[in-house]
């Protein structure tokens, strides 16, 4: 697993490795993740409840197909479209908590990590956003500290998931899964 593409990366606060052998296991731990993500939302200050999530692996690694389940197992019933071409992807799930707004970021056609200046999208990262970055290496740091890691990458017919805690937020999410 690479490292933190950022060399300035805070410390690693936690970290977990999942064996997810098929996609109904992928889709049990992105329930399990989304059930954390509402107790959070009960239990934290709506204007600090945001939490930023990279996933990065190899093309066709589940980073998407994570993402659909998770936004599936946070009651969004609509289509779930990969940001590949739009960048980003806005949701606004009714959860039992309350609205959650989650941007879905795709950044693999990034030429240049500049590009994330360009984009206008720093404002999503803060406050009671959900924000899922794919391809985030491809700002080469810009993006600032996630809460959490996920690298997916193939192991045989399987998949594994490193997941990786840079906050005190990222650790408790990471904890409870």
């Amino acid at each position: 697993m690479p490292a933190m593409p950022d060399s300035s990366a805070p410390p690693l606060l936690g970290e977990r490795i999942f064996a997810l052998p098929d996609e109904a296991a992928t889709e049990a731990f992105a329930a399990a993740f989304a059930r954390v993500i509402v107790a959070r939302m009960a239990h934290t200050d709506a204007a600090h409840a945001g939490l930023h999530v990279q996933l990065s692996g190899d093309l066709g690694a589940g980073k998407t197909t994570f993402v659909r389940a998770l936004l599936r197992a946070l009651g969004h019933t609509g289509r779930v479209k990969s940001p590949t071409y739009a960048l980003c992807e806005p949701y606004n799930i009714d959860t039992p908590q309350g609205a959650l707004p989650v941007y879905h970021f795709d950044l693999y056609r990034f030429a240049d990590p500049a590009e994330w200046h360009d984009t206008g999208f720093r404002e999503h990262f803060a406050g009671d956003a959900l924000c899922l970055v794919e391809w985030p290496e491809k700002a080469e740091g810009l993006l600032g500290t996630p809460d959490l890691r996920l690298w997916l990458e193939p192991v045989g017919d399987s998949r594994r998931l490193t997941t990786s805690a840079y906050t005190p937020a990222g650790l408790a999410c990471l904890n409870s899964c």
